[in-house]
C-alpha cells in the first residue's frame, strides 16, 4: 500500500477482510493527515492529524518512509531509506499535491500552499505573527479557498478571495449565491475572474497591472500528483495519474491497482477529492481480493 491518505487508509483496512493477507502501508508521515481540516489547522480552530493507531487495523504494518520506485520486474517497492519491500500486489494511493504554478512570478517564493501539512504549519506560524488588520489574499475560488477565507474572516481578518473564474464552480447557482452573501456579510472581498500574474512579499499583481497589498498570500488552487508512476515506467495521464482500466488495474501491470486522486480509469479520472477516494479504494481492494481468489 503506497500512501496513507483517505484512499490508502481505507484500502489497508478493507484488505484485512482476509486475515491471511499481509498488508504494509508506506507513508512519509507517522500520522494521518485529514486534509479537509487543514484550513481549520491554519486558522487555529482545529487539528488535522490523527494517530494511525486509532485508524488502522492491528494487522496493518505501518512503514514511515517514502517510495522512490516501483520495480515491476523484481516486484519490489524501493524506499528512500534504502530498504526494498517485496510485493504480490501494490495499491497505488499516493494522492495529490497542489503545486504553485511557475507561470505566476514570485509565487513559489512568496505564496504558501494550504494543501500539505508542512506548508499548513508554515501558514499557521505566519498568521500568528500578523496583525489582525493585515491584508491576506487567498488564491482559489474552490471549496478549499472558500473555507480558508471563511475561517480567517471569522477571526475578523482582512481577506481577499481571488477566483480565476467564478466562485464555487462545483456548486449550483443557489449554492454559489449563498456563499457569496455569507462571505460579503463577513467582510471578505471576492474577486471573480481575477488572474494573479505576480506575487510579491507584500502584494499581489493582477493581469490588468492592479497591485493589491497582501501581507500573506495563501495558494488554494490546482492539483498535481507525485511522479512515482512515471518514474517507475508506468503510463500516466497529463497530470501524472496512473492510467488504469475500469477495475483500477494499471494498463501496464496487473499487479498494480490504483485508488484515489492518483487513478485515471479508462482515461476518465474522477474529481480529485476525499469523497471520491473512499469508493475508489473499495473498488481497488475488491479487485485485488478477486484476483487473489482467482475470480
Amino acid at each position: 500500500m503506497i500512501g496513507g491518505g483517505y484512499a490508502g487508509t481505507l484500502a489497508a483496512n478493507r484488505l484485512r477482510q482476509r486475515d491471511d493477507i499481509g498488508v504494509t502501508l508506506v507513508n512519509p508521515r507517522p500520522e494521518f493527515v485529514d486534509r479537509v481540516r487543514l484550513h481549520q489547522f491554519v486558522a487555529g480552530t482545529g487539528e488535522a492529524t490523527v494517530d494511525y493507531r486509532t485508524l488502522l487495523d492491528d494487522g496493518v504494518d505501518l512503514v514511515v518512509d517514502s517510495v522512490t520506485l516501483i520495480d515491476t520486474a523484481a516486484r519490489e517497492v524501493r524506499l528512500a531509506s534504502g530498504r526494498a519491500l517485496a510485493y504480490d500486489y501494490v495499491v497505488y494511493a499516493v494522492g495529490s499535491t497542489a503545486p504553485i504554478p511557475s507561470s505566476v512570478r514570485g509565487a513559489a517564493e512568496h505564496a504558501v500552499s494550504i494543501a500539505e501539512l508542512e506548508s499548513a504549519q508554515l501558514l499557521r506560524g505566519k498568521l500568528a505573527g500578523l496583525r489582525r488588520d493585515a491584508p491576506v489574499t487567498v488564491g482559489g475560488g474552490g471549496l478549499t479557498g472558500i473555507e480558508t477565507s471563511a475561517e480567517l474572516a471569522e477571526q475578523k481578518r482582512e481577506v481577499t478571495l481571488v477566483c480565476g473564474g467564478i466562485l464555487a464552480p462545483s456548486l449550483s447557482a443557489p449554492g454559489r449565491r449563498y456563499i457569496a452573501k455569507w462571505l460579503s456579510r463577513h467582510g471578505v472581498t471576492v474577486l471573480e475572474g481575477g488572474a494573479v500574474t505576480e506575487v510579491r512579499p507584500e502584494a499581489v499583481v493582477f493581469a490588468n497591472d492592479e497591485v493589491r497589498p497582501s501581507a500573506l498570500t495563501i495558494w488554494a488552487t490546482g492539483f498535481g500528483t507525485p511522479e512515482l508512476a512515471a518514474a517507475s515506467g508506468l503510463r500516466t495521464d497529463e497530470l501524472g495519474r496512473l492510467l488504469t482500466d475500469e477495475t483500477l488495474t494499471s494498463v501496464d501491470d496487473d499487479r498494480i491497482v490504483a485508488a484515489g486522486d492518483a487513478a485515471a480509469p479508462s482515461g476518465l479520472p474522477l474529481r480529485m477529492c476525499g469523497q471520491i477516494a473512499a469508493p475508489l479504494a473499495a473498488q481497488a481492494v475488491d479487485t485485488v481480493l478477486s484476483r487473489i481468489a482467482g475470480t
